[in-house]
């Protein structure tokens, strides 16, 4: 039988799972390989902090994934109509441009993050 009972999330550990998000965007955008991996990653850590007792980590968690999966989604439409040999050929270019899309995103929002001022939330859940 689960006993519910009254919690406390601390302010700090809400701050830092509010960034963790922005972190594994910037690593995506960091090594080409992980952007795909991220995907993968990015939707168990989105159901995980996204339904957090801080409403404010999950504000923050959407956000962030608004910009990884915007910008992933543009490279559909991008690629399916893109001619032969543009991937090959410009993929540099092209990562160049969403990584420094990227970093400025989350730079300006883990500036946000860090600015606002964090309190202790409390809720009730199972011990």
């Amino acid at each position: 039988m689960d006993v519910i009972v009254d919690k406390i999330e601390p302010a700090d550990k809400s701050k830092k799972s509010a960034r963790m998000f922005t972190f594994g965007n910037l690593i995506a955008v960091s090594f080409p390989p992980f952007f795909v991996l991220w995907f993968g990653a990015s939707i168990l850590v989105y159901a995980i902090y996204r339904h957090h007792p801080n409403k404010r980590v999950g504000y923050y968690t959407q956000i962030a994934a608004y910009y990884y999966y915007a910008m992933a989604g543009l490279l559909v439409p991008l690629l399916t109509f893109a001619p032969d040999g543009f991937l090959r050929n410009n993929w540099v270019l092209l990562w160049a441009i969403y990584a420094v899309v990227m970093v400025i995103l989350s730079f300006f929002l883990l500036r946000k993050i860090n600015n606002e001022v964090w309190e202790d939330v409390h809720y009730k859940g199972k011990e």
